[in-house]
């Protein structure tokens, strides 16, 4: 398998260089993978989530997503847009929306027509198995399955990379290993590359592997 991301030498500080973020840190990850960083508070692993999903950038050293040096782009819109799905621990559904309506939206990036937008979004909802759901809207539906719409969402625009940063945060036991469950169903089924930022070493050892941060480097790979 081909590296989907190589990062080398990532650095970043925040508060004008008072609070070092990534220091020096190096990885890669093959196209197909299912990886969990993992690490306390603090040591880097959502700043590197940010920066391989688009949403930030190093101060220095070198990230290629997919073939694309994101530190040379200055819009990475379309990247965001096609490359990346996104999964948030709080889901970050619109409320006023219906289920349908919210995994409609990234769709709107596309090509695809107003018809064929509406089928695939009720095959994604087919997908993560929510039955009978497409018009409930978020406050009628439970933890799990808002993140089931999330999830649908974040394949919208049938993304090489998952990102799940804190995919099961919010959820109880049971339903966190419906989502994980669900998570690597998917991945497989769709030959996705899975990453998943977590600070639960239950959800974080059902990856293939497990990059431990610590103070804004590698401390652990494997």
């Amino acid at each position: 398998m081909n590296n989907i991301i190589e990062a080398h030498d990532l650095r970043k500080s925040f508060d004008k260089g008072k609070m070092k973020s990534l220091d020096g840190l190096s990885l890669t990850i093959k196209a197909g993978e299912c990886v969990s960083i993992m690490g306390p508070s603090g040591s880097g692993k959502s700043t590197l989530m940010n920066m391989i999903g688009g949403l930030d950038k190093p101060d220095s050293g070198e990230l290629i997503v997919d073939g694309l040096e994101l530190s040379k782009k200055r819009d990475l819109t379309v990247f965001r847009a096609t490359t990346i799905g996104f999964v948030f621990q709080l889901h970050n559904l619109i409320a006023s929306q219906t289920a349908l309506e919210n995994v409609l939206l990234p769709m709107f990036e596309g090509s695809l027509t107003a018809a064929n937008r509406r089928n695939r979004a009720r095959e994604l909802l087919d997908l993560v198995v929510l039955p009978g759901r497409n018009g409930a809207y978020p406050p009628q539906l439970s933890g799990g399955e808002r993140q089931r719409v999330a999830i649908a969402r974040a394949l919208a625009n049938s993304p090489k990379i998952i990102l799940a940063d804190e995919p099961t945060g919010s959820l109880d036991s049971k339903s966190s290993q419906k989502i994980m469950d669900l998570l690597m169903e998917i991945r497989e089924k769709e030959n996705k590359t899975l990453i998943m930022v977590t600070h639960e070493e239950a959800i974080g050892e059902q990856a293939e592997r497990v990059i431990r941060v610590l103070d804004g480097r590698v401390a652990e790979s494997g």
